[in-house]
């Protein structure tokens, strides 16, 4: 008989060597998470009232923008700073306990200069908004009441527009129009307040802490609406057009073909 016939079932390694090995693959898992699918992100202000309170806790969907997903309108993204929007504000002061859970994405970084607001439009688009009047994109004025903070006016503080947002750029505005320096305030920086989508993180989809707070961060209907998109706006006819003529182009092929 083999020597190792004799031999009874091996020990279990003991939990305490174990412990470390399980450590690791967590920590790998938790920065795998952290880089590619969600990370939290800490409300800075109070510029998303009623939307997001302060100190609130939400969850990025970091994972749709690596198969090509582009912001639309109506979400709300994080962002980082594109040059400016941020600048002179503080860097608060963090313990280890802190920074090693910002590593491995179980806590919001504080050394981010991150913003969160929700995109109005989207490139291609063409925003304004008159003092008095309502946000207007693509001739479609938006009735913002669901989500806007109560009090708030559309752009009563800073109108602004006709603006056309450049492709691959958002216009982005926060939830409380008074207490938010959004897009409107940065016309005289490159780009001229919009966003280049390569520096958006992704979108904010859920309000993760407190758990009195906890609730999903849904498109709003008005952004549904038909004739929003300035792709149907100035397409629509020419599609139209082109659908109706096709017919009568395979039409003539067909008859000039049985000649």
């Amino acid at each position: 008989m083999a020597d190792g016939a004799d031999q009874g079932p091996k020990k279990p390694r003991s939990f305490w060597k174990e412990l470390p090995l399980l450590i690791g693959i967590a920590l790998v898992l938790a920065l795998l998470i952290k880089t590619f699918l969600v990370q939290a992100f800490s409300i800075p202000s109070d510029s998303m009232m009623n939307t997001l309170q302060r100190g609130d806790r939400v969850l990025v969907d970091k994972l749709t923008p690596w198969f090509g997903s582009e912001p639309e309108r109506g979400e709300v993204v994080v962002f980082h700073d594109p040059g400016g929007w941020l600048e002179g504000e503080p860097t608060p002061e963090t313990n280890v306990l802190q920074n090693f859970l910002s590593f491995i994405g179980l806590m919001p970084s504080s050394e981010d200069k991150d913003l969160i607001k929700r995109v109005i439009a989207v490139g291609g688009d063409t925003v304004e908004c008159k003092k008095g009047g309502k946000v207007v994109v693509n001739g479609k004025a938006l009735d913002e009441t669901a989500y806007i903070a109560p009090g708030s006016t559309p752009c009563d503080d800073e109108p602004f527009g006709p603006i056309k947002v450049a492709q691959d750029r958002i216009w982005v505005m926060g939830d409380n129009r008074q207490n938010s320096l959004d897009s409107r305030y940065h016309q005289e920086l490159p780009g001229n307040g919009t966003v280049a989508t390569e520096r958006v993180v992704g979108r904010a989809v859920v309000v993760a802490w407190p758990v009195t707070r906890w609730s999903t961060l849904p498109v709003p209907d008005v952004f549904d609406q038909p004739g929003l998109s300035a792709a149907v706006t100035a397409g629509g006819p020419g599609a139209l057009g082109l659908a109706g003529a096709l017919p009568i182009v395979l039409w003539r092929r067909k008859r000039l073909m049985s000649r």
